[in-house]
This record gives structure tokens, sequence and C-alpha cells, in this order.
């Protein structure tokens, strides 16, 4: 493979707590930390990744701006084409800052913009907090952080205290809501309903009206529960009470809403300190979990993105295939794609040509235009599909040689 050819097909760098969301065809990536000689090391602040869903293609494009610090554990999320970061934690600590950036630029720019003169109070400072997008409006729960004495409350499991200070760290179950039209935050008043435990590292989905919530740890505890908060009313429906088998408990996990009742839940760190690679479909009509048999179990992940394509696709990013606390050192980027619908027929069609490429060669130039450009984009997809497969293998075999 030609030097350009290697260069074009390169992919985002591997990462673990990362932001990652999708804008119409384009997956961006942000942020996140390495480990290099068991030192955390934060990806540079200035850096978006883009990933053009029909070509397969990694791009990197520098930032400008008002920079949020290098940090992992940030909580991102997207509304209206603006990618919002709030959160996270860098070598000075925990953060509360909020930040967004347009990804509907028209010049190709990316300038990050902090939000000072919003209204009302923000959370207090903690990462590995998860959110829900509903009606323009950010609503952000849990997390790990560290709060002052007179901020100490009910919605904070105590982990550890530096009494000179009065500082206290640990895990939240407050929700907090930032409206985006108004820069106003607020804390809603729960109007029922047992909420869920303190906890850090789980994950939130919306389906509906409904935010849901399932796992995270909190202490030494890792929970499989699963929540839900009406985000018109505000009301928790205390432990939803599942029928039949369910995943195991775990945190730094994904769930991912796929159609209008069901939720994806992906991978994480068990209970016993086991890195996961399960696939869960949790029905809301039925109100069961079913796990999917036929994924592969040797691409674990914890600390990973997961976000939803245009076809029905869950697209899972970076993260770690071992144990942070253990072995800090297998953090991964390559692009996982779980296909949880038929893809339509333009799609396999598209699919077909671009795999075929070489011995369709003669009747690809006459396709009309339009279809042609489609045509053109999956024969790079395969193409660089395939170029990465072999790096893998080859990387792969000198791994085995250096072993023997």
């Amino acid at each position: 493979m030609a030097a350009d050819s290697a260069e074009q097909f390169c992919v985002a760098e591997e990462r673990s707590g990362h932001c990652a969301v999708v804008d119409g065809n384009f997956l961006y990536v942000w942020g996140g930390y390495v480990s290099i000689e068991e030192n955390e090391v934060y990806l540079p602040n200035d850096e978006l990744w883009i990933y053009e869903m029909d070509s397969g293609l990694w791009t990197m494009h520098l930032m400008e701006g008002e920079l949020p610090t290098s940090m992992s554990g940030s909580c991102g999320a997207s509304i209206n084409g603006k990618l919002y970061i709030f959160g996270g934690f860098d070598d000075k600590g925990y953060s509360n800052r909020l930040y967004y950036v347009n990804l509907r630029t028209k010049n190709g720019t990316y300038r990050w913009k902090k939000i000072t003169n919003f209204k009302g109070q923000p959370p207090t400072p903690r990462d590995k907090l998860s959110c829900w997008v509903y009606k323009d409006r950010l609503i952000y729960f849990g997390g790990y952080g560290c709060r002052k004495h007179n901020e100490l409350s009910d919605c904070f499991d105590v982990h550890d205290a530096f009494w000179e200070g009065q500082i206290f760290w640990g895990w939240h179950n407050d929700v907090h809501v930032f409206d985006t039209t108004t820069q106003t935050w607020s804390q809603p008043a729960i109007r029922g309903g047992d909420p869920p435990q303190p906890r850090a590292a789980h994950t939130c989905a919306v389906l509906g009206n409904k935010g849901y919530i399932f796992g995270g740890r909190v202490l030494q505890t890792r929970m499989n529960d699963l929540h839900c908060l009406n985000l018109d009313t505000w009301t928790w429906s205390g432990r939803i009470n599942i029928s039949g088998e369910k995943p195991k408990d775990r945190s730094w996990h994904t769930l991912t809403p796929i159609g209008d009742d069901r939720l994806f839940l992906f991978g994480g760190l068990s209970s016993d300190n086991v890195p996961l690679s399960d696939g869960w479909i949790h029905s809301i009509t039925t109100n069961g979990w079913k796990q999917l048999t036929h994924l592969p179990k040797s691409r674990p992940r914890l600390w990973h993105t997961a976000c939803l394509g245009k076809e029905g696709e869950v697209m899972v990013f970076g993260g770690s295939k071992d144990d942070l606390h253990f072995m800090d050192i297998g953090h991964c980027s390559d692009l996982l794609i779980f296909q949880t619908q038929p893809y339509s027929l333009l799609r396999l069609c598209l699919d077909c040509i671009g795999k075929n490429a070489t011995l369709l060669k003669n009747q690809i130039p006459c396709l009309p235009s339009k279809l042609l450009q489609q045509v053109l984009k999956k024969i790079t997809f395969w193409a660089a599909v395939s170029h990465r497969q072999e790096k893998k293998a080859e990387t792969e075999r000198q791994s085995q040689l250096n072993t023997t």
C-alpha cells in the first residue's frame, strides 16, 4: 500500500474516556486519554477527529477559540449541530465548566466557546456523569466529583474527605438541567418515585420522554439496575422489575436507543473486574432483556463511546480492552459497528458494488452521476476496511513473532 493511501486510511488515535457524537453523516470524537509508560496522557484539546460514514475515512481538524482543557470523563452531547462538553477530570482536578462548538461550520473552522454568561447554578465539579438530551435541554445525572462541606446533601455518597480544606469526594444522584435556548441552569423538583442510588460510570439514554439509566459504580459496588425518569413530570420509576434474564453488574458501559422502544447495551467492566464484550437489547414493550449471541467475544470494551448511525447501526469507538484499574495499556482505536436492523436495499446494493469494484470496473463509470458519487465513496469505504484489516493482521503477526 502506498504511503499516501496509508495516510488516507488513518484512524483517530486510540483513547478512553473521550466524547463522541453523531451529527448528520459524521461521527465526531474529542478528548480522552491514553497511557504511556504508566502515565495518563490527555489527548490534545485542539483536535477534533471526524469519521465520514459513507466513505469510512477519518480526518483530523485543529480547533480554535476558548479551548477546554484536555480531559477525560467529560460528558458530550449534541443539540442542533452543536457539540456540548460538560465536566471532566484533568491534572488539576474536576471540572464543572460547559463548552460548545458548532459542528455545522460554513468555513471548516471549529471554534470552541466557553459558556460564561449563564443564569442559575451549575452542578458541582465531577466526571463520569451521563446526560439526556430532551427538548433542546441537556439533563445531567450523577457522576463522581468533589464538594465543599456546605454543599453536602442526600444526593451525595462520600467516598473520601480532606478535612483540612473540608473537601469531600464521592458519587452523586442529582439531576441538573441546562436549557440551551435560554442559557440557564436549573435543578428540577423531583415530584415522586425513588431515585437511583448515587453512581458514576453509568450510562443514560432517551426514549420518548423517558430518560433511562443502567448500572454504574458506587464505592466498591457495580450495579445492573434499570431506572427511568419522566422528563416532563420529573417522576422516577424506581428500580424497574425485569422479566427474565438480565445483564450482569457493570460500569463504563454504553446504552444506545435503537428504534422507538429498544435500548442497546454493550460492554463495560464487571463486578469481578472482567472487561465485557456482551451486547443486550432491552425492549420497553416486553420489559425484558435479550442477549445477542453473534457478537465477537474477543472485542471487549469499557469506557468507550457508542453512537447511533443513520441506518440504525451502533458505532462503538475507542475505549479499553483491559481493566483500567490494574492494566491501563489496552486503549483502542478501532470502530466497531453493530447492525441492529436490516439495512436499506440501496445500502446493500452500494455495499455489494463497493466490495466487488474490481469485477465491475467497466460498468461503474456508466452509472448516473449522483449514484456514481455514492458508489465511489463505498469503494473507498471497503478499500479502507481491507487496508485496516491487513494492517491489524500484520501487527498481530509481528507481535506473535516477538513473543516467540
